[in-house]
């Protein structure tokens, strides 16, 4: 039962977003890469937040693992050759001068064999769009039937669950925000047994201001052309001199 509720709780419950206090910092908690990993695996929880003069804390289920005690606002601990025991809820402190100053929202981490092939990410225009277009991300699952996860790096939860009755995750007005690290990992279900895919390869989107872009482009083809024409100007007044001296 504590299995099944820690993939519900992974799965389901992924797609809901935190909000942090604005009143107070808050350290901001992800895997790299995030999804499911399997027994033998690795990953990076990284924490980071807007603070100084302080150190990390790293917690699982409420009970401190290890401290960074090197000052900085980033953070990375590392999981290598993860056994199930690795599963659990993580977080992290910040912490200077004995103070909390910083403290994370719970990241599950989720240990488990992974026996479904991976799915492939595609996004549509393409990888580079300009700032306003609609995008659409498609996870194709190699199962009928599979549940899939999709994941931007940085974030501590999944922004979608996709299935056969939405297929796509989609943007209708990229921003700059919008870009990023993607992947997307699949899953069935069959009564309490979850049977997990490897995660896709990752896609990086980019989101460009083609505006601004274009202004720099125009501002500096008026000053190409207003150097051009003080050029032409200097010689037609040159050649102008020239006819028009006086004879010796």
């Amino acid at each position: 039962m504590l299995l099944v509720a820690q993939v519900l709780a992974f799965g389901a419950c992924l797609v809901t977003q935190s909000k942090a206090a604005p009143s107070a910092p808050s350290v901001s908690i992800f895997l790299k890469p995030p999804g499911v990993i399997s027994p033998g695996g690795s990953t990076t929880i990284c924490c980071s937040c807007q603070c100084a003069n302080g150190h990390f804390v790293l917690y699982k289920n409420g009970h401190r693992l290890r401290a960074l005690e090197l000052p900085g606002s980033r953070a990375e601990f590392t999981l290598s050759n993860a056994s199930w025991g690795d599963a659990g809820v993580y977080s992290c402190q910040y912490l200077a001068g004995g103070s909390l100053l910083a403290l994370s929202e719970g990241l599950d981490v989720v240990v488990q064999e992974l026996l479904l092939p991976a799915p492939a990410l595609s996004v549509l225009p393409g990888p580079e769009v300009g700032a306003g277009a609609a995008v659409a991300l498609r996870c194709s699952a190699a199962l009928p039937g599979a549940r899939c996860l999709l994941y931007r790096e940085g974030q501590r939860r999944a922004l979608d669950v996709l299935s056969q009755h939405q297929e796509a995750f989609s943007i209708s007005h990229a921003r700059e925000g919008d870009g990023g690290r993607y992947s997307c990992q699949c899953f069935t279900q069959a009564a309490a047994i979850f049977n997990w895919s490897a995660a896709s390869q990752p896609l990086e989107l980019v989101v460009r201001d083609y505006t601004w872009s274009n202004i720099v482009h125009l501002a500096l083809g008026a000053g190409v052309l207003a150097l051009l024409g003080l050029i032409l100007a200097e010689a037609t007044h040159s050649s102008w001199r020239e006819r028009h001296q006086p004879c010796p």
